[in-house]
């Protein structure tokens, strides 16, 4: 079992830490010695994995654009070689073009490891793994780490690195998928495309996709790799970000603009007038596109999509399944769907993470894009314009999200405790109508007049905290919802309110 010191560094089905200096109170745990076993304990791990001697394997090793990347490329380019594995360094590259080394026929990595911490403050970092079977689940990354913890590991001569310059074929798999798609060279020809990587690792987009497809670039922003993220945080669900990115788009009058987060596994983009194609707006973008090509399709989101999303996936004659938090958790919900008999071709959560069947159930922002624009350049041909997809979309006239810790030390237990009482409370409450299905925490909803919209009080995936989503299409419904909500939760001390009582100051 994992001891304290360890089990520190699982972030679900990656490993995070601190990695750089710079902030105070942050001490630097992802030290060489420390991410030396890291690397190591992979090693081990991917053997047993793919039955394959650790002298045998070939691994990719790539890194978004953090300042520690350098130290921790060398760290376990390292380790991996001393373990005898031949290591492939990629450079600068994308989570999802490393996942692709694996299942690319010429590369054929066996595993692949990306140095990032995704949209996470300059100073973290981390280690996320892949197979040609996808990411790691949490108890691989659990496993990976009681090796590193036991450090009991025999080296092999033979390794060795060579460079991998991946990110040339993986762009180039782009450029060809809009090509197929559309029957021509520069199919983007005539249209004004602006991309915002926020000094992440994105900035290759412009160059090696758009440019070729024949889109003007003229523009974009902040595409220069650069760790201290000196703009904004390269993040789409960020205010300052989208914020930054729909400026872009109409100080350049561009038709449309796309940002992407620091490892391009998720990307937001913005219509021509400015606005943004984010969270519910962007799942419904990419939900009309595939249920056109597969009608009666199941979509699956996370929970806090809105009750106008529903609506709009049944107009558009798809299902609407929605699941829990965590893109790896929608992931996995459509992989079984599918094994089932369940035509499921997107898993998509609201903070953008979105894997298509089609390209192996992988959270590729690049590659949701790139679908997008496939979809953009035959509308343009017609007249029309990526808006026209999603007039239907209602959005709630009202949005707010609340975060509310603990006093208690056992939280988890504390907050079911919260959730199977409010359950029971919506039994004896009829204003409060409990959704029938709640695959995570509980969704109530409210009557017109009373608040007219829905609440959603769940435990977060791995802090302790207790996020309240609530949409409302009246004016001042959330607040309505909030005060109905807070009248049950106001008796439980071990949960701090404060947050939600400043709301309904």
């Amino acid at each position: 079992m994992l001891s304290k010191e360890w089990s520190k560094f699982k972030s679900g089905s990656d490993i995070r830490g601190t990695a750089a200096e710079g902030v105070p109170g942050a001490p630097v745990d992802l030290t060489d010695p420390v991410v030396d076993r890291m690397a190591r304990g992979f090693v081990v791990w991917l053997s047993g994995k793919v039955q394959k001697p650790a002298d045998k394997l070939v691994i990719t090793l790539g890194h978004d654009s953090r300042i520690s990347a350098d130290r921790l490329t060398a760290c376990t380019s390292r380790a991996m070689t001393d373990m005898g594995a031949k290591v492939l360094l990629t450079g600068l590259c994308s989570t999802p073009s490393m996942f692709m080394s694996t299942v690319d026929p010429v590369v054929r990595a066996d595993g692949a490891l990306m140095l990032t911490a995704s949209h996470h403050p300059f100073n973290k970092n981390g280690l996320k793994f892949f197979t040609a079977r996808g990411g790691l689940e949490g108890s691989d990354i659990t496993a990976i780490l009681e090796l590193a913890e036991k450090n009991e590991f025999t080296p092999l001569p033979g390794g060795k690195t060579e460079e991998c310059p991946f990110m040339e074929t993986y762009a180039a798999g782009l450029v060809g998928k809009v090509r197929a798609a559309t029957g021509e060279e520069q199919p983007l020809k005539g249209l004004h495309i602006v991309v915002d990587a926020g000094n992440g690792a994105g900035g290759f987009y412009v160059e090696k996709v758009l440019k070729p497809l024949g889109a003007d670039t003229s523009g974009s922003q902040f595409l220069e790799p650069d760790g201290r993220f000196p703009n904004h945080i390269p993040n789409p669900e960020n205010k300052e970000a989208m914020a930054s990115v729909c400026k872009c788009v109409t100080d350049n009058r561009a038709d449309f603009g796309i940002i992407f987060d620091t490892d391009v596994d998720r990307a937001g983009a913005v219509f021509a007038d400015g606005e943004e194609i984010n969270r519910n707006r962007l799942i419904a973008l990419i939900s009309a596109i595939l249920l056109e090509e597969k009608p009666g399709a199941t979509i699956v989101t996370d929970s806090v999509t809105s009750d106008g999303l529903a609506e709009f996936l049944a107009a558009h004659g798809g299902v609407h399944h929605r699941f829990k938090r965590g893109y790896k958790n929608v992931i996995n919900e459509a992989v079984r769907l599918n094994a089932e008999g369940v035509d499921c071709p997107l898993a998509i959560e609201t903070s953008g993470h979105a894997a298509l069947r089609e390209n192996y159930f992988l959270d590729d922002g690049a590659y949701l894009v790139t679908r997008l624009l496939i979809s953009l350049a035959k509308l343009s041909k017609q007249g029309k314009n990526l808006e026209d997809l999603i007039r239907d979309l209602k959005m709630p006239l009202e949005e707010a999200e609340i975060r509310m810790g603990f006093f208690e030390e056992d939280f988890k237990t504390y907050g079911q405790k919260v959730l199977s009482d409010l359950k029971e409370y919506c039994g004896t409450h009829p204003e409060f109508r409990a959704a029938p299905v709640n695959y995570e925490g509980l969704r109530v909803s409210f009557a017109k007049g009373e608040g007219g919209g829905w609440f959603l009080l769940r435990m977060s995936l791995h802090d302790p905290i207790m996020p309240l989503n609530i949409e409302s299409d009246e004016a001042g419904g959330c607040k309505v919802i909030a005060a109905k909500l807070y009248g049950f939760l106001k008796s439980y001390r071990g949960l701090n309110l404060e947050n939600l009582e400043n709301y309904l100051k």
